[in-house]
């Protein structure tokens, strides 16, 4: 897959602290020139451009610059649930690209397979004209009814082999990610069939133990779906399903650092037990940048009371009403470092699902989606594509 840049002219973004693939350069510059990443350096030496933006002025002494935030997991926003089609999508991505997501594969929660089909298929069209839109991500439906979270238990089903490749055909290729428990009839095979069409696949929403999981990586599971969150947790004489994924280093761990999903000690246990393979995700569902009130996600019915995101029927939590420069808040504030916290909202999910040689960096030949931070972290500018999305004269 070819990541779509959109902005033609040249840009120099000078005079910030540049954090990218594990480092932090001071007084650093990067150019972008016709919508991709052309030059980076240090101190003054760099040429004119079209456009020129002193860091420093528009964000302040410890002005930081990052690659595009990218969320692989996550479900809408301001009213709008992905699952609901094109207009909603770009709602609800128009937010969270406020919020320095620059790129973010669509997850879609259990439906039936005739409407999961259906809105694969929209979405692979909907990647032709939005640059930003990356692919779907299917949780569910096969999933374990016993963890099935927000997801309608009367809708999950085990993974046949002819509905699994329904769905990767309807993508036409586009299926970035699918969540799967691992334990379910047929989900082994599922998961190299999901892997061989050139998807993701994802140990999530599951009762599977440690050698569950671990049989579930080595067929080619290479994604942990919101770690702790809708499997068993960790016990010292059994270490369920993150601790198979910490020890794998064919993995990365999907982390929602909202201190609900995950309290703060354990955003940084996260961090600690597998570093360079976190992928922060927001798994922000409609109400993120709006109200408390009802709202539903899918088939499924929830109230969200002081931010926190819960089902109706049974309580469990459903989603969040994250974005992800506060999930970097949080992880930083929980220990996890600055350096490791960007890295988990760039390189990482963007290597996860394939994409690290375009985007997630702000190398050289990379797409120009860049986040200019003030010292504590707020956004004050989004670049997608070499184009600004926030910043003077926008929302």
């Amino acid at each position: 897959m070819s990541v779509h840049s959109t902005e033609t002219g040249s840009l120099v973004i000078h005079s910030a602290r540049v954090v990218d693939r594990g480092e932090l350069v001071e007084d650093a510059w990067v150019r972008f020139e016709d919508g991709r990443i052309v030059a980076r350096g240090t101190g003054s030496d760099w040429s004119t451009a079209d456009e020129v933006v002193d860091a420093t002025e528009v964000a302040g002494s410890g002005a930081l610059l990052t690659p595009g935030f990218v969320d692989i997991h996550g479900h809408g926003g301001v009213g709008a649930a992905f699952d609901d089609g094109v207009d909603a999508i770009r709602t609800a991505r128009a937010l969270h690209r406020a919020h320095g997501t620059t790129r973010a594969v669509v997850s879609l929660v259990t439906a039936s397979l005739d409407d999961l089909a259906r809105s694969v298929s929209e979405i692979a069209d909907l990647m032709t004209t939005d640059a930003d839109i990356l692919g779907s991500h299917l949780e569910g439906p096969f999933l374990d009814p016993g963890h099935q979270g927000a997801h309608e238990p009367t809708l999950l089903r085990a993974p046949a082999p002819a509905d699994v490749a329904r769905l990767l055909e309807a993508g036409r290729g586009t299926v970035r990610q699918v969540t799967i428990a691992p334990e379910l009839p047929g989900g082994l095979d599922a998961i190299r069939q999901i892997v061989a069409a050139g998807a993701a696949a994802a140990v999530g929403h599951t009762d599977a133990d440690a050698e569950m999981a671990q049989a579930a990586f080595d067929a080619g599971a290479s994604i942990l779906t919101h770690a702790f969150n809708a499997m068993n947790g960790i016990h010292h004489r059994a270490p369920g399903p993150v601790l198979a994924a910490a020890a794998d280093h064919r993995v990365v761990l999907e982390a929602i650092a909202d201190n609900v999903h995950l309290a703060p000690h354990v955003i940084k246990l996260v961090f600690d037990a597998a570093p360079d393979r976190v992928a922060l995700v927001t798994d922000a569902m409609a109400a993120a940048g709006g109200a408390d009130g009802h709202y539903d996600l899918g088939a499924v019915s929830v109230t969200v009371t002081d931010g926190i995101a819960r089902t109706d029927d049974t309580g469990s939590i459903a989603g969040s009403t994250l974005t992800q420069d506060v999930a970097l808040r949080r992880a930083v504030q929980a220990g996890a470092g600055l350096i490791p916290a960007i890295r988990a909202l760039t390189e990482t999910p963007a290597r996860a699902i394939g994409l690290d040689d375009e985007i997630g960096s702000l190398r050289n030949g990379f797409v120009a989606d860049a986040v200019l931070l003030d010292e504590q972290l707020n956004v004050a500018r989004v670049w997608a594509g070499g184009r600004l999305s926030r910043g003077k004269g926008k929302a």
